[in-house]
C-alpha cells in the first residue's frame, strides 16, 4: 500500500466517523426530544419525573431537559359542553333540564387542573356533566314547576352563578350559559292548558261583561237624554204657541189655495155653486 493509498483512507475513515456522529447525535435529539412546540390556543404542563411543576408554557417553541421533563399540551380554547339534569321542583314535579355551555381552562392554572383531573380531554364527563347535574338539582328545588317557567331567566342566573363557582375550583371559567329546555310530565304539561285555556275562557267572559255594561250604559244614557229633551220641549208648549203654531197652519193653507171655492162640501146641507147661476 502506497502512502497517498493510507492517507485516502484515512481520511474516509474520519469522514465516515463524522457522519456517524451526526446520525447518532440525530436520533438521540429525536429520542431525547428536547425541544418542544406549544400549538396556538394550547399551554404545556410541565412534569418532572410525573410530579407537576407551576411552571406553564405559552405558545411557541421551548426546550425541555430530556428524560427528566415531560410536557403535556393543553388546550385552553373555548370549548362546548352539554349536560342533562332530571330533578324535581318546589311543588314535586319532575323535571328535566337540558344545559349547553362554552367554557374554557383558564391558562394561568393549567397545571392546577392537570394535576386534579389528569386526562383533561375527559373534562366534560368528568367534570361538566356532574356539575350541571348537581347545578340544576340544587336550584330547581327552589322553585315550583310553574315559576320555572315565568322565571326562567333568573332560574338560568341561578343555576349559572351555581355552577360557576363548583367549576372555578378545578380552573373552568364559563364564557357563555343556556337553558336549552325544561320539560316536564305529561300529566303537569295536560293541567297547565286546561289552566290556560280556563284563564282564556274567563278572559273572555269579563270582556263580554264589560261589554254588555258599557252598552247598557250608553242605552240607559241614550234614555235619560230622550226623556230630558221631550220634557223640556213639553215646558217650552204654551197657549200663545200653540196659538201661533195654528195661524201659521191657516197662512201655510191660504198661500197653497187657487182662488177657486171647491165644489161640494160636507155637512148637512149642500153647498151650492153660485157662479154657475144667472
Amino acid at each position: 500500500m502506497t502512502r497517498f493509498d493510507t492517507i485516502n483512507h484515512t481520511g474516509n475513515a474520519r469522514w465516515l466517523g463524522w457522519v456517524l456522529t451526526v446520525i447518532l447525535a440525530l436520533v438521540l435529539i429525536s429520542y431525547l426530544s428536547p425541544f418542544v412546540v406549544i400549538d396556538a390556543g394550547h399551554r404545556g404542563v410541565i412534569t418532572n419525573f410525573g410530579a407537576v411543576q407551576k411552571n406553564i408554557l405559552g405558545e411557541g417553541l421551548h426546550f425541555k431537559i430530556p428524560i427528566v421533563q415531560s410536557v403535556h399540551e393543553v388546550n385552553v380554547q373555548i370549548q362546548k359542553g352539554e349536560g342533562d339534569g332530571d330533578a324535581a321542583s318546589k311543588d314535586l314535579q319532575q323535571v328535566h333540564a337540558k344545559i349547553a355551555i362554552n367554557f374554557h381552562l383558564i391558562p394561568e392554572r393549567v397545571a392546577e387542573t392537570y394535576q386534579s383531573i389528569g386526562n383533561l380531554d375527559r373534562v366534560g364527563d368528568r367534570i361538566i356533566i356532574p356539575s350541571v347535574q348537581e347545578a340544576v338539582k340544587a336550584v330547581t328545588a327552589n322553585y315550583t314547576a310553574e315559576q320555572l317557567i315565568s322565571e326562567r331567566k333568573e332560574v338560568r342566573d341561578k343555576i349559572s352563578n351555581f355552577l360557576q363557582e363548583r367549576l372555578n375550583r378545578h380552573g373552568i371559567q364559563i364564557d357563555e350559559f343556556s337553558i336549552v329546555n325544561f320539560a316536564f310530565s305529561r300529566s303537569f304539561n295536560d293541567a297547565i292548558e286546561a289552566k290556560t285555556t280556563a284563564e282564556q275562557l274567563k278572559l273572555k267572559a269579563e270582556r263580554d261583561l264589560e261589554r254588555i255594561r258599557v252598552e247598557a250604559e250608553q242605552r240607559v244614557a241614550s234614555a235619560k237624554a230622550e226623556a230630558e229633551s221631550l220634557r223640556l220641549q213639553k215646558q217650552e208648549v204654551t197657549p200663545e204657541l200653540l196659538k201661533l203654531r195654528e195661524i201659521e197652519t191657516q197662512i201655510k193653507a191660504i198661500e197653497k189655495w187657487d182662488g177657486h171655492l171647491p165644489n161640494v162640501t160636507g155637512g148637512a146641507l149642500p153647498f151650492i155653486d153660485v157662479s154657475k147661476q144667472k
